[in-house]
């Protein structure tokens, strides 16, 4: 589940006459509602959501947590998300790839995670095949901005009916075959569609939101990793 759709079921009536989907906030500015006027959502909304993404390790961190929100929401992940760098070297996946035993079950102590044996077996898998992959391709930004969509699989306007059908795509399917035919696991269409819209692969901040504009000047400065 995306963050826009796990924000759905709260705070994002119209006010003010806005289109449905956008909140007003204190300080003014029109938002994307599903921040729920949580002030670290709100900060993760302003700060990260949306915005071109292209360093390998945050891209490792990105895809690993939609993984272990798979059931529960992203503000839970996010909450946790200090104590997962710890216990995951940072999301250093050539680190990460040399967990073992051991590290599992150190990982199913901490109580600062999300204690599941699967993902936290998972994680490790995906470091290894991160590993294979960056090799090949040489880095993970090559290869996940490969997958960008053109404007003609965009919608013609981004407002919360359009992004709310947007569980998944055919770039997050075929992103999603590519990596589990790869070894990939936990990788599933809507597990990533949810992180292209994180790292900016598109831009699902809703029109008449402040930072989608400021998002679509980063995508149109950023050189594509090749």
């Amino acid at each position: 589940m995306s963050e826009a759709a796990d924000g759905q079921s709260g705070g994002t009536e119209a006010r003010d006459d806005l289109p449905r989907g956008l909140l007003r906030d204190e300080d003014g500015r029109c938002r994307c509602g599903w921040h729920g006027n949580k002030p670290d959502y709100l900060v993760y909304h302003d700060k990260e959501w949306g915005r071109p993404v292209t360093d390998d390790r945050r891209l490792f961190e990105k895809i690993c947590l939609e993984g272990f929100q798979s059931g529960l929401s992203w503000l839970t992940i996010l909450r946790k998300r200090e104590s997962f760098r710890a216990g995951f070297a940072g999301f250093d996946f050539e680190a990460v790839a040399r967990f073992g035993d051991a590290d599992v079950e150190r990982l199913l102590q901490d109580a600062g995670i999300v204690r599941h044996r699967g993902k936290i077996v998972s994680t490790i898998n995906n470091a290894r095949r991160a590993c294979d992959l960056a090799a090949e391709r040489g880095s993970l930004a090559a290869y996940f901005w490969s997958f960008e969509p053109g404007p003609q699989d965009r919608p013609d306007y981004c407002d919360h009916a359009s992004v709310s059908v947007l569980a998944q795509t055919p770039a997050s399917r075929a992103l999603s075959k590519d990596l589990k035919k790869r070894g990939w696991s936990f990788v599933g269409p809507t597990t990533v569609y949810a992180f292209m819209q994180a790292m900016g692969l598109v831009n699902d901040h809703l029109e008449g939101c402040w930072v989608r504009e400021e998002a679509e000047r980063q995508r149109r400065a950023l050189v594509r990793p090749t």
